[in-house]
């Protein structure tokens, strides 16, 4: 069942998103090469509590750590390992959320570590505007399959996949809640879109195929035919103003962070 949130519930959503908006800078600034993983979720959980918040993914289902970091070939739900130092020509995706006043807030950006190849710079960029193409058809009327299809034609349109196994969805007293919304799928069909939905729209695109494998920590999710993977995410309330980026730029199409 979806849940439509009050205006005063997407204020207090919008504040969620704001603190985790400033965590995700800080977060960035600290990223470098021969960083662990490890320590950039050490330094997530630090950053989140720091905005008087709780970490959304810590224990999650059983999730061990504050933060999915995934690096290159990794789609999502990478665990943060002391094992894993980031190196130059790197791609790492970091998801994460956080929980204020008994609402979540979440979002993922993928980054480059050091100087990386030409076609990583264009994946990661397909992504992110994927995610705001998306965000243009959440429109009061229009219904789920709107954003799914124009989220597919764009990265189709740019040489990529969108992963079908991972979806996004919508959020707020809990990480996820209905209704599903995936990067893939037919317009006009679907739940209808509503004044007070809020979800998180969370393109997942791939190099080669969107074929994806799990690995045997039941978390970890590659790329079967292990090509690299960038993903974005931006929690997003719908107004009768039309929607709103509460973790990310306003703009609908093409923005920098």
């Amino acid at each position: 069942m979806i849940s439509l949130k009050s205006k005063r519930e997407i204020e207090i959503m919008r504040e969620a998103a704001r603190r985790l908006s400033i965590v995700i800078q800080k977060l960035k600034r600290s990223v470098r090469v021969g960083m662990t993983t490890y320590e950039l979720d050490q330094k997530a959980e630090q950053l989140i509590r720091a905005e008087d918040a709780q970490p959304a993914f810590k224990g999650y289902r059983g999730f061990p750590a504050t933060v999915c970091t995934s690096v290159n070939q990794v789609v999502v739900h990478g665990i943060p390992s002391k094992r894993c130092k980031l190196q130059t020509g790197d791609i790492l995706s970091v998801d994460l959320g956080l929980i204020y006043e008994g609402y979540y807030s979440d979002a993922a950006r993928t980054w480059p570590i050091g100087r990386v190849s030409s076609g990583a710079v264009e994946l990661m960029e397909a992504a992110r505007r994927a995610l705001f193409v998306g965000m243009a058809e959440m429109k009061t009327g229009n219904r789920i399959g709107d954003i799914s299809y124009a989220i597919q034609t764009y990265v189709e349109s740019q040489g990529f996949s969108v992963v079908r196994d991972f979806v996004g969805h919508g959020i707020g007293r809990a990480l996820h809640e209905d209704p599903q919304v995936p990067n893939f799928g037919k317009a006009g069909k679907g739940s209808k879109l509503e004044a007070g939905m809020v979800l998180a729209i969370e393109p997942m695109v791939t190099a080669g195929g969107h074929e994806v494998e799990i690995l045997d920590d039941s978390w970890t999710v590659v790329t079967r035919d292990h090509e690299l993977a960038a993903h974005y995410e931006d929690t997003i309330a719908l107004t009768e103003q039309g929607p709103i980026n509460l973790t990310g730029p306003q703009e609908c199409k093409g923005s920098s962070e």
